[in-house]
C-alpha cells in the first residue's frame, strides 16, 4: 500500500519541472492525480508516465491567470473524483529586472501567476475541504522569500506573499482539519534550463522527497515551513 492511497491531489504547473517531480513522487505512493497547466502536450506526456505507476490521472488544461479556468479545474476534479485531499500550488514564473526599469506588465504577470493564482486555488480548495472535514495545501515558495536575488523584486515579493498566504490559510483551516505549509526550494535543475550546475543544484525528484514528507504527515500534524537547498548553494552567509 502507498502512503497516499485514495488521496486526490491537484498539482498546478504539473506538466514539467518541480510539478512533474512532485507528481511522480505522489504517484509512486498511490495518489490519484489532477494535473493542471497551460501546456496540454506536457500534461498528457506527464499523465501517461503517472498512469504507468498505477496512478489514476486527470488532465485539466488550465491558465492560472484566469479565475474562471481555475474554478473549472476544481469543478472538473469534483465531477471526476468527488473530493480534494491535497492541493499543491506550484505554478510559477520568474521575470524581473532592476526596480527602476521594471514594467507594471511584468510585475503584474509575476504576482498574478505566483501569488494570486495560489490564492484563488486555495479559496476553491477551502470551499471543498471544509465540508469534507479536512485537507492539505502545499505552497511552493522559494528561498527568495527570505533572501532575494538582485533584480527580482516582483518574484521575491510574490514569494514573500506565499508565506503570508500559507500562514493565513493554516490559521483559518485549523478548526476544519485543513493544514497548510510552504516548501521553499533552493536551486533546482529544471528540465528546460539546460545542463546541471555542477556546484550547487538538486533534481526535481530530490526536492519532491520534501513535498512527499509534507503530504504524508498525519492529519493532526503539519509541516508549516520547509527550506530545501543544496548545501553548497550560496545562501547562508551571502552578505
Amino acid at each position: 500500500m502507498g502512503q497516499l492511497d485514495g488521496k486526490v491531489c491537484i498539482i498546478t504547473g504539473g506538466g514539467r519541472g518541480i510539478g512533474k517531480g512532485i507528481a511522480r513522487a505522489f504517484a509512486k505512493e498511490g495518489a490519484t492525480l489532477v494535473l493542471a497547466s497551460r501546456q496540454l502536450e506536457n500534461l498528457n506526456e506527464t499523465a501517461e508516465e503517472m498512469r504507468g505507476y498505477g496512478s489514476p490521472t486527470l488532465v485539466v488544461q488550465t491558465d492560472v491567470t484566469s479565475e474562471e479556468q481555475i474554478i473549472s479545474l476544481f469543478e472538473a476534479t469534483m465531477a471526476e473524483y468527488g473530493r480534494v485531499d491535497i492541493l499543491v500550488n506550484n505554478s510559477g514564473v520568474f521575470d524581473g529586472g532592476p526596480v527602476d526599469e521594471l514594467s507594471l506588465e511584468t510585475w503584474n504577470k509575476v504576482i498574478t501567476i505566483n501569488l494570486t493564482a495560489a490564492f484563488i486555488c486555495t479559496r476553491e480548495a477551502m470551499k471543498i475541504m471544509k465540508p469534507q472535514g479536512g485537507g492539505r495545501i502545499i505552497n511552493i515558495g522559494s528561498i527568495s522569500s527570505s533572501i532575494p536575488r538582485w533584480n527580482s523584486a516582483a518574484y521575491a515579493t510574490s514569494k514573500h506573499g506565499i508565506i503570508g498566504l500559507t500562514k493565513s490559510t493554516a490559521l483559518e483551516g485549523r478548526d476544519h482539519g485543513i493544514s497548510a505549509g510552504a516548501l521553499h526550494p533552493g536551486s533546482v535543475t529544471l528540465e528546460w534550463r539546460g545542463p546541471e550546475d555542477p556546484n550547487a543544484t538538486m533534481s526535481v525528484d530530490e526536492l519532491a522527497i520534501a513535498a512527499l514528507a509534507m503530504a504524508v504527515m498525519p492529519p493532526y500534524a503539519t509541516m508549516l515551513d520547509a527550506t530545501v537547498l543544496p548545501i553548497r548553494q550560496p545562501f547562508l552567509g551571502r552578505g
